[in-house]
Protein backbone atom coordinates (compact mmCIF):
# COMPACT_ATOMS: atom_id res chain seq x y z
CA UNK A 1 0.00 0.00 0.00
CA UNK A 2 1.57 3.45 -0.83
CA UNK A 3 1.16 6.89 0.84
CA UNK A 4 1.94 9.46 -1.23
CA UNK A 5 2.26 13.28 -0.30
CA UNK A 6 2.40 15.99 -2.75
CA UNK A 7 4.14 18.76 -2.54
CA UNK A 8 2.62 21.99 -3.84
CA UNK A 9 2.87 25.95 -4.14
CA UNK A 10 3.29 28.64 -6.41
CA UNK A 11 6.72 28.64 -8.48
CA UNK A 12 10.31 29.32 -7.22
CA UNK A 13 9.40 28.81 -3.03
CA UNK A 14 11.76 25.90 -2.95
CA UNK A 15 9.46 22.73 -3.42
CA UNK A 16 12.17 21.36 -5.71
CA UNK A 17 14.62 21.69 -3.96
CA UNK A 18 13.15 20.54 -0.55
CA UNK A 19 11.96 17.11 -2.55
CA UNK A 20 15.64 17.20 -4.01
CA UNK A 21 16.93 16.97 0.16
CA UNK A 22 14.27 14.56 0.76
CA UNK A 23 15.10 12.19 -1.81
CA UNK A 24 18.51 13.25 -2.26
CA UNK A 25 17.46 13.03 -6.26
CA UNK A 26 18.16 15.37 -8.55
CA UNK A 27 14.95 17.17 -10.08
CA UNK A 28 15.50 20.38 -11.36
CA UNK A 29 15.54 23.00 -9.58
CA UNK A 30 16.33 26.25 -11.26
CA UNK A 31 14.93 30.13 -10.85
CA UNK A 32 12.10 30.19 -13.20
CA UNK A 33 8.75 29.11 -13.50
CA UNK A 34 7.42 26.17 -14.56
CA UNK A 35 10.93 24.45 -14.39
CA UNK A 36 8.92 21.19 -13.24
CA UNK A 37 6.26 19.81 -15.68
CA UNK A 38 6.22 16.10 -15.01
CA UNK A 39 5.56 15.44 -11.17
CA UNK A 40 8.93 13.83 -9.45
CA UNK A 41 8.27 10.93 -7.08
CA UNK A 42 10.30 10.16 -4.56
CA UNK A 43 10.30 7.30 -1.86
CA UNK A 44 11.37 8.28 1.26
CA UNK A 45 12.76 6.63 4.19
CA UNK A 46 10.46 7.58 8.31
CA UNK A 47 13.11 8.21 10.25
CA UNK A 48 12.04 5.52 13.26
CA UNK A 49 15.00 6.05 16.93
CA UNK A 50 12.85 2.82 18.05
CA UNK A 51 14.38 0.51 14.95
CA UNK A 52 18.03 1.32 15.70
CA UNK A 53 16.71 -0.33 19.08
CA UNK A 54 14.49 -3.05 18.33
CA UNK A 55 17.87 -3.72 15.70
CA UNK A 56 20.18 -3.66 18.68
CA UNK A 57 18.38 -6.17 20.51
CA UNK A 58 18.06 -8.38 17.71
CA UNK A 59 21.36 -7.97 16.01
CA UNK A 60 19.58 -8.91 12.40
CA UNK A 61 21.80 -8.99 9.12
CA UNK A 62 19.67 -6.64 7.62
CA UNK A 63 17.58 -3.46 8.70
CA UNK A 64 14.73 -1.93 6.46
CA UNK A 65 12.42 0.96 7.55
CA UNK A 66 9.38 2.20 6.39
CA UNK A 67 8.63 4.83 3.77
CA UNK A 68 6.15 7.15 2.26
CA UNK A 69 5.79 8.67 -0.94
CA UNK A 70 6.51 12.04 -1.81
CA UNK A 71 5.47 14.07 -5.54
CA UNK A 72 7.10 17.35 -6.62
CA UNK A 73 4.12 18.96 -8.43
CA UNK A 74 4.97 21.51 -10.66
CA UNK A 75 4.02 25.38 -9.30
CA UNK A 76 0.51 26.69 -9.79
CA UNK A 77 -0.21 30.10 -10.36
CA UNK A 78 -3.87 31.76 -10.60
CA UNK A 79 -6.04 30.92 -13.19
CA UNK A 80 -4.71 27.31 -13.06
CA UNK A 81 -8.40 25.54 -12.46
CA UNK A 82 -8.87 27.28 -16.35
CA UNK A 83 -5.59 26.09 -17.52
CA UNK A 84 -3.12 28.86 -16.61
CA UNK A 85 0.66 27.94 -16.51
CA UNK A 86 -0.30 24.16 -17.89
CA UNK A 87 -2.87 24.56 -14.56
CA UNK A 88 -5.27 21.06 -15.48
CA UNK A 89 -2.47 18.82 -16.27
CA UNK A 90 -0.72 19.77 -12.44
CA UNK A 91 -4.10 19.36 -10.96
CA UNK A 92 -4.81 16.16 -12.15
CA UNK A 93 -1.28 15.10 -10.21
CA UNK A 94 -2.55 16.66 -6.80
CA UNK A 95 -5.78 14.79 -7.49
CA UNK A 96 -3.57 11.72 -7.47
CA UNK A 97 -2.06 12.09 -3.83
CA UNK A 98 -3.27 11.68 -0.65
CA UNK A 99 -2.27 14.20 1.10
CA UNK A 100 -0.90 17.83 0.40
CA UNK A 101 2.50 19.60 1.54
CA UNK A 102 1.82 23.33 0.91
CA UNK A 103 5.00 24.74 0.76
CA UNK A 104 4.90 28.50 1.08
CA UNK A 105 7.82 31.08 1.06
CA UNK A 106 8.82 33.01 3.34
CA UNK A 107 11.83 34.19 2.95
CA UNK A 108 13.37 37.48 1.12
CA UNK A 109 16.11 37.23 -1.61
CA UNK A 110 16.29 39.53 -5.09
CA UNK A 111 17.98 37.05 -6.69
CA UNK A 112 14.83 34.53 -6.72
CA UNK A 113 11.83 35.93 -8.88
CA UNK A 114 8.57 35.77 -6.67
CA UNK A 115 5.17 35.70 -9.86
CA UNK A 116 3.48 38.17 -8.44
CA UNK A 117 6.92 39.85 -7.77
CA UNK A 118 6.32 40.25 -3.40
CA UNK A 119 6.75 38.21 -0.71
CA UNK A 120 3.17 38.02 0.81
CA UNK A 121 2.49 34.04 2.42
CA UNK A 122 -0.89 34.36 3.03
CA UNK A 123 -1.82 36.30 -0.49
CA UNK A 124 0.39 33.16 -1.81
CA UNK A 125 -1.49 30.34 0.41
CA UNK A 126 -5.21 32.07 -0.99
CA UNK A 127 -3.83 31.67 -4.68
CA UNK A 128 -3.21 28.61 -4.17
CA UNK A 129 -6.74 27.21 -1.97
CA UNK A 130 -8.66 29.21 -4.36
CA UNK A 131 -7.03 27.37 -7.45
CA UNK A 132 -8.13 24.29 -5.66
CA UNK A 133 -11.47 25.27 -4.74
CA UNK A 134 -12.68 26.42 -8.18
CA UNK A 135 -11.22 23.11 -9.60
CA UNK A 136 -13.43 21.07 -7.26
CA UNK A 137 -16.54 23.76 -8.27
CA UNK A 138 -15.83 22.50 -11.80
CA UNK A 139 -16.17 18.74 -10.25
CA UNK A 140 -19.34 19.20 -8.40
CA UNK A 141 -21.14 20.70 -10.63
CA UNK A 142 -20.71 17.81 -13.27
CA UNK A 143 -21.33 15.37 -10.18
CA UNK A 144 -24.88 17.69 -9.60
CA UNK A 145 -25.65 17.49 -12.77
CA UNK A 146 -25.26 13.57 -13.36
CA UNK A 147 -27.11 13.19 -10.21
CA UNK A 148 -30.09 15.38 -11.02
CA UNK A 149 -30.64 13.83 -14.20
CA UNK A 150 -30.82 10.38 -12.68
CA UNK A 151 -33.03 11.70 -9.98
CA UNK A 152 -35.82 12.81 -12.35
CA UNK A 153 -36.49 9.31 -13.00
CA UNK A 154 -36.54 8.20 -9.60
CA UNK A 155 -32.88 6.88 -8.70
CA UNK A 156 -33.13 7.66 -4.48
CA UNK A 157 -29.79 6.76 -4.38
CA UNK A 158 -28.63 9.40 -7.00
CA UNK A 159 -31.14 11.79 -4.75
CA UNK A 160 -29.46 11.33 -1.34
CA UNK A 161 -25.83 12.09 -3.39
CA UNK A 162 -27.43 15.42 -5.16
CA UNK A 163 -28.45 16.67 -1.60
CA UNK A 164 -24.72 15.41 -0.16
CA UNK A 165 -22.98 17.15 -3.70
CA UNK A 166 -25.41 20.55 -3.29
CA UNK A 167 -24.32 20.58 0.59
CA UNK A 168 -20.48 20.36 -0.26
CA UNK A 169 -21.18 22.77 -3.24
CA UNK A 170 -22.55 25.26 -0.62
CA UNK A 171 -19.63 24.70 1.60
CA UNK A 172 -16.91 25.83 -0.47
CA UNK A 173 -18.74 28.66 -1.97
CA UNK A 174 -19.50 30.11 1.81
CA UNK A 175 -15.93 29.46 2.14
CA UNK A 176 -15.94 26.77 5.15
CA UNK A 177 -14.43 24.26 2.83
CA UNK A 178 -15.07 20.38 2.71
CA UNK A 179 -13.12 19.00 5.02
CA UNK A 180 -15.84 19.50 7.72
CA UNK A 181 -18.24 17.35 5.86
CA UNK A 182 -15.97 14.59 6.09
CA UNK A 183 -16.51 13.71 9.52
CA UNK A 184 -20.22 12.09 8.40
CA UNK A 185 -19.03 8.96 7.67
CA UNK A 186 -21.85 8.93 4.75
CA UNK A 187 -20.69 12.65 3.22
CA UNK A 188 -17.07 10.85 3.25
CA UNK A 189 -17.59 7.54 1.55
CA UNK A 190 -20.18 9.84 -1.32
CA UNK A 191 -17.46 12.36 -1.87
CA UNK A 192 -14.27 10.01 -2.09
CA UNK A 193 -14.80 8.72 -5.85
CA UNK A 194 -14.62 12.71 -6.67
CA UNK A 195 -11.18 13.11 -5.51
CA UNK A 196 -11.79 17.09 -4.49
CA UNK A 197 -8.55 18.89 -3.62
CA UNK A 198 -9.92 20.48 -1.00
CA UNK A 199 -10.68 17.10 0.96
CA UNK A 200 -7.29 16.62 0.88
CA UNK A 201 -5.34 16.98 4.23
CA UNK A 202 -2.82 19.78 4.67
CA UNK A 203 0.33 20.42 5.99
CA UNK A 204 2.06 23.87 5.42
CA UNK A 205 5.73 24.04 5.06
CA UNK A 206 6.77 27.35 5.79
CA UNK A 207 10.56 28.00 3.86
CA UNK A 208 12.66 30.69 5.49
CA UNK A 209 16.07 31.61 5.38
CA UNK A 210 18.82 30.15 7.57
CA UNK A 211 18.98 33.09 10.33
CA UNK A 212 14.78 32.72 10.24
CA UNK A 213 14.78 29.01 11.14
CA UNK A 214 13.39 30.00 14.66
CA UNK A 215 10.61 32.46 12.81
CA UNK A 216 9.84 35.36 11.60
CA UNK A 217 6.60 37.86 10.81
CA UNK A 218 5.74 36.11 8.02
CA UNK A 219 5.80 32.53 9.42
CA UNK A 220 3.70 34.05 12.51
CA UNK A 221 1.11 34.56 10.09
CA UNK A 222 1.23 31.72 8.79
CA UNK A 223 0.51 29.94 12.39
CA UNK A 224 -2.53 32.07 12.43
CA UNK A 225 -3.84 30.45 9.38
CA UNK A 226 -2.82 27.01 9.80
CA UNK A 227 -4.85 27.02 13.36
CA UNK A 228 -7.77 28.62 11.22
CA UNK A 229 -7.73 25.46 8.91
CA UNK A 230 -6.69 22.88 11.47
CA UNK A 231 -3.72 22.39 9.57
CA UNK A 232 0.28 21.60 10.93
CA UNK A 233 2.94 23.92 10.32
CA UNK A 234 6.94 23.12 10.07
CA UNK A 235 9.30 25.60 9.47
CA UNK A 236 12.60 24.46 7.52
CA UNK A 237 15.14 26.21 5.29
CA UNK A 238 15.32 24.35 2.10
CA UNK A 239 18.57 25.27 0.97
CA UNK A 240 20.31 24.31 4.43
CA UNK A 241 18.13 20.80 4.35
CA UNK A 242 19.64 20.11 0.80
CA UNK A 243 23.15 21.32 2.06
CA UNK A 244 22.33 18.55 4.93
CA UNK A 245 21.94 16.16 2.31
CA UNK A 246 24.70 16.32 0.83
CA UNK A 247 27.21 15.64 3.72
CA UNK A 248 27.55 12.14 4.77
CA UNK A 249 25.50 10.65 6.90
CA UNK A 250 28.27 10.67 10.02
CA UNK A 251 28.66 14.53 9.53
CA UNK A 252 24.90 15.27 9.91
CA UNK A 253 24.38 15.66 13.46
CA UNK A 254 27.77 17.98 13.77
CA UNK A 255 26.32 19.93 11.48
CA UNK A 256 22.97 20.13 13.03
CA UNK A 257 24.75 21.23 16.14
CA UNK A 258 26.42 24.14 14.88
CA UNK A 259 23.10 25.28 13.67
CA UNK A 260 21.24 24.91 17.15
CA UNK A 261 19.13 22.09 15.83
CA UNK A 262 17.83 18.89 17.45
CA UNK A 263 16.77 17.53 13.70
CA UNK A 264 16.50 18.23 10.28
CA UNK A 265 13.50 20.03 9.30
CA UNK A 266 13.31 17.13 6.91
CA UNK A 267 12.64 14.80 9.47
CA UNK A 268 9.70 17.31 11.17
CA UNK A 269 8.50 16.75 7.41
CA UNK A 270 8.06 13.07 6.72
CA UNK A 271 7.08 12.31 10.23
CA UNK A 272 4.33 15.42 10.04
CA UNK A 273 3.33 13.98 6.51
CA UNK A 274 3.18 10.81 8.41
CA UNK A 275 0.50 11.76 11.41
CA UNK A 276 -1.08 14.10 8.35
CA UNK A 277 -1.88 10.34 6.35
CA UNK A 278 -3.04 9.03 9.86
CA UNK A 279 -0.60 6.29 9.42
CA UNK A 280 1.50 4.31 12.53
CA UNK A 281 4.50 2.03 12.10
CA UNK A 282 4.49 -1.67 13.40
CA UNK A 283 7.64 -3.77 13.84
CA UNK A 284 8.30 -7.72 12.49
CA UNK A 285 11.62 -9.59 13.99
CA UNK A 286 13.63 -12.45 12.78
CA UNK A 287 16.85 -13.46 13.12
CA UNK A 288 18.17 -11.99 10.39
CA UNK A 289 15.89 -8.92 9.34
CA UNK A 290 13.98 -6.21 11.49
CA UNK A 291 11.60 -3.93 9.36
CA UNK A 292 9.17 -1.12 9.82
CA UNK A 293 5.68 -1.22 8.33
CA UNK A 294 3.13 1.16 7.56
CA UNK A 295 -0.36 0.83 8.31
CA UNK A 296 -3.36 3.17 8.85
CA UNK A 297 -4.27 4.03 12.50
CA UNK A 298 -7.06 1.69 13.41
CA UNK A 299 -5.82 -1.63 11.14
CA UNK A 300 -6.51 -5.20 12.52
CA UNK A 301 -4.17 -7.86 12.56
CA UNK A 302 -5.43 -9.48 9.47
CA UNK A 303 -4.95 -6.48 7.31
CA UNK A 304 -1.84 -6.05 8.70
CA UNK A 305 -0.60 -9.06 8.01
CA UNK A 306 -1.75 -8.95 4.20
CA UNK A 307 1.05 -6.00 4.24
CA UNK A 308 3.15 -8.51 5.07
CA UNK A 309 2.34 -10.87 2.17
CA UNK A 310 -1.86 -11.58 0.84
CA UNK A 311 -1.52 -15.23 1.91
CA UNK A 312 -0.67 -14.04 5.83
CA UNK A 313 -4.21 -12.61 5.53
CA UNK A 314 -6.04 -15.16 3.90
CA UNK A 315 -5.08 -17.54 5.84
CA UNK A 316 -4.56 -15.79 9.00
CA UNK A 317 -4.84 -18.16 11.77
CA UNK A 318 -3.88 -15.29 14.98
CA UNK A 319 -0.67 -13.01 15.99
CA UNK A 320 1.38 -12.40 19.07
CA UNK A 321 1.54 -8.94 19.81
CA UNK A 322 4.56 -7.32 21.91
CA UNK A 323 4.09 -3.91 22.85
CA UNK A 324 7.57 -1.61 22.09
CA UNK A 325 8.41 -1.02 25.79
CA UNK A 326 7.68 -4.36 27.01
CA UNK A 327 10.09 -5.73 24.09
CA UNK A 328 12.71 -3.33 25.03
CA UNK A 329 12.37 -3.64 28.61
CA UNK A 330 13.13 -7.20 28.69
CA UNK A 331 15.51 -7.34 26.06
CA UNK A 332 13.42 -8.91 23.11
CA UNK A 333 10.72 -11.46 22.38
CA UNK A 334 12.17 -14.51 24.83
CA UNK A 335 12.00 -12.29 27.44
CA UNK A 336 9.05 -10.50 27.15
CA UNK A 337 7.22 -14.00 26.34
CA UNK A 338 8.38 -15.36 29.87
CA UNK A 339 7.26 -12.33 31.70
CA UNK A 340 4.19 -12.68 29.98
CA UNK A 341 3.72 -9.73 27.88
CA UNK A 342 3.56 -11.15 24.82
CA UNK A 343 -0.28 -11.21 23.62
CA UNK A 344 -1.78 -13.86 21.21
CA UNK A 345 -4.88 -11.82 19.10
CA UNK A 346 -7.51 -12.53 17.07
CA UNK A 347 -7.79 -11.18 13.17
CA UNK A 348 -9.95 -8.32 14.97
CA UNK A 349 -7.22 -7.03 17.18
CA UNK A 350 -6.37 -3.25 16.58
CA UNK A 351 -2.94 -2.74 16.31
CA UNK A 352 -0.91 0.27 18.53
CA UNK A 353 1.81 2.06 17.08
CA UNK A 354 5.46 0.57 17.76
CA UNK A 355 3.87 -3.77 17.90
CA UNK A 356 5.85 -6.18 17.19
CA UNK A 357 4.17 -8.41 15.42
CA UNK A 358 4.42 -12.05 14.69
CA UNK A 359 1.45 -13.53 12.63
CA UNK A 360 0.76 -17.55 12.17
CA UNK A 361 -1.06 -18.21 9.14
CA UNK A 362 -2.32 -21.47 7.13
CA UNK A 363 -2.71 -22.12 3.55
Amino acid sequence: MGFRCGIVGLPNVGKSTLFNALTRAAAPAENYPFCTIEPNVGIVKVPDSRLQVIAAIVKPKVVIPTVIEFVDIAGLVAGASRGEGLGNRFLAHIREVDAIVHMVRAFTDTDIAHVSDRIDPIADVATIETELALADLETLERAIERSRKAAKIGDKEQLRLLELFERARQALDDGSGVRGLLEDRDTATALQPLCLLTAKPVLFVANVAEEDLAGNAQVDTLCGHAAKTQAELVVVSAAIEQEISDLEPGEHAAFLQDLGLGESGLNRVIQAGYRLLGLQTFFTTRSEEVRAWTVPVGTVASQAAGQIHTDFERGFIRAEAIAYDDFVHYGGEQGAREAGRGRLEGKDYVLSDGDIMHFRFNV
